[in-house]
């Protein structure tokens, strides 16, 4: 949802753009609303170029107060040079953003060239209809959609996958009604969070997203709390612009800290840096800017797991399930180690601990020990890290010489590193551990990942040594128990 704007000096001037009563914070998480800063809105709307800026029909999905609108009729107006037309539709759910937006937007239509229509009510619905019928009306949209998550059983989710359209947000629903109801060579231009880039549950999204459309720009905002300071949100956020069935060649990458976009850096990179040719998952990857994938330099690392006979899967104990199983101590009658993300403090493993909240061990009986596995080495990640960790990936060895002899059950918030639900050779285990710790891992794995959860898809989607590297890395790390992360950062990096 956008906020207000300023309205340039060459429309006639009123008095001040009415500001929104105040949202509270709980209607606002119900409706998924952010408001657009200034400086975001009129950087978005300079993102469209100057092709097919004579007569434009532009979509506001989710207008709040009108700022996407105001910024892009300042852009429309300088690009057009005075002649064409201007028709804006903007929707918006929120009847105390209605009025708002009638009275922010009917200011530009003082101008002569640009007529404002604003449609109340659900933009999914009315959208899906239209899409339905087979219409394609806009030649560009803008949108700061909103961000909230939607049940299966949802009427926005049954509504939207009625029209083809499978994701588990409202703003991907957004997008891409939008870019549906664009004209060919339409041009879309959004703010959303960056989540979309990875992950089973935008699979959907991602290739209708590929399919219909060529990604030609992405900004990546570097500081998580700083694009909407104001609503204390804590997300990546990219903007993207999308041109509709266009052919799709490179894409421009393009970063700065926060909103001021005081230190914007950008460089164009090759389409198969971005989606990577072979990615079955079609992850989108956003590059660093202005010194590239070092990663993708390595020529040591081409591996993928199945080259290398290992397998990643997410801890198959669900506490929940296994309650009465569980135990808060081991004792003398077959329990044995049950281990969270808790009992792994800076890579070493501690346990049981000592007044830990959760269990330390469950029971071995007929009913878990499908959910174990057998006694070995492994290697383990958190699938979820703090929202301002240094790393994202930490990996850390499970010796068996440091736990009771017997099965280990791994709970579902690691990733488990194994061999066909089994020990992984010590050697191949060190490796990974040394590999997984490395700066230019977590380097590369951001560029598709911005979100704190790590799942085993993402970690399967990582281009691993292949096996005699892995094991020189973990003969290495066997030597030097006490490497420094420099140390380990220089040894991933110059290995051969």
């Amino acid at each position: 949802m956008a906020s207000i704007a300023l309205l340039p000096l060459d429309y006639p001037a009123a008095a001040e753009p009415a500001q929104p009563k105040p949202t509270n914070e709980s209607r606002q998480a119900a409706l998924g609303q952010f408001m657009t800063p200034q400086p975001v809105a009129e950087f978005m709307a300079g993102r469209f170029d100057g092709a097919d800026m004579h007569d434009v029909r532009l979509l506001d999905a989710g207008a709040g107060a009108g700022a996407l609108s105001a910024a892009f009729a300042r852009h429309w107006s300088t690009l057009s040079a005075g002649t064409g037309r201007l028709v804006i539709e903007a929707f918006e759910l929120d009847p105390a953003m209605v009025a708002v937006l009638h009275r922010n937007l009917d200011r530009l239509s003082a101008d002569q060239r640009i007529e404002v229509s604003v449609i109340p009510g659900d933009f999914i619905a009315n959208a899906a209809a239209r899409v339905q019928r087979g219409e394609r009306p806009y030649t560009h949209a803008i949108l700061n959609p909103p961000y909230k998550k939607i049940s299966s059983d949802s009427p926005a989710r049954l509504t939207l996958a009625g029209v083809g359209i499978e994701t588990v947000n409202l703003y991907s629903g957004f997008v891409a009604l939008a870019l549906e109801l664009l004209k060919p060579g339409g041009q879309l231009v959004a703010i959303i969070p960056r989540s979309f880039c990875n992950g089973p549950y935008y699979k959907p999204f991602r290739q209708l997203l590929l399919k219909r459309a060529a990604i030609e720009s992405i900004h990546l905002f570097n500081a998580r709390d700083k694009t909407f300071a104001s609503d204390n949100v804590l997300q990546e956020n990219v903007i993207i612009r999308l041109r509709k069935g266009a052919r799709q060649g490179d894409v421009v990458i393009s970063t700065s800290t926060d909103a001021t976009f005081g230190d914007l850096v950008s460089e164009a990179v090759t389409f198969s840096r971005i989606v990577l040719p072979a990615d079955r998952e079609q992850f989108i990857h956003i590059p660093v800017v202005q010194g590239g994938d070092a990663l993708a330099g390595l020529h040591a690392y081409r591996s993928v797991l199945a080259d290398i006979d290992v397998s990643v899967s997410t801890g198959p104990v669900v506490d929940f399930r296994l309650k009465r199983h569980l135990r808060a101590m081991p004792g003398s009658n077959g329990d044995v180690p049950l281990l969270y993300p808790g009992h792994i403090t800076s890579g070493k493993l501690e346990w049981p601990r000592i007044g830990f909240k959760k269990p330390n061990a469950i029971a071995l009986n007929g009913d878990t020990k499908r959910w174990l596995y057998p006694a070995g080495f492994y290697v383990v990640v958190r699938r979820f890290s703090s929202k301002e960790e240094r790393r994202r990936i930490v990996a850390s060895l499970i010796d068996p010489r440091n736990l009771p002899n017997g099965p280990i059950g791994f709970e579902n918030h690691l990733n488990v590193f194994h061999h066909n639900r089994g020990s992984l050779p010590e050697d191949v285990a060190r490796g990974l551990v040394v590999y997984l710790n490395a700066r230019i891992v977590d380097d590369w794995f951001r560029q598709f990942n911005g979100h704190t959860q790590v799942n085993a898809t993402d970690l399967r989607s990582i281009p691993y040594p292949d096996i005699a590297r892995l094991i020189e890395l973990g003969r290495w790390s066997k030597a030097r128990p006490d490497a420094t992360e420099s140390e380990i950062d220089t040894k991933v990096e110059r290995l051969k």
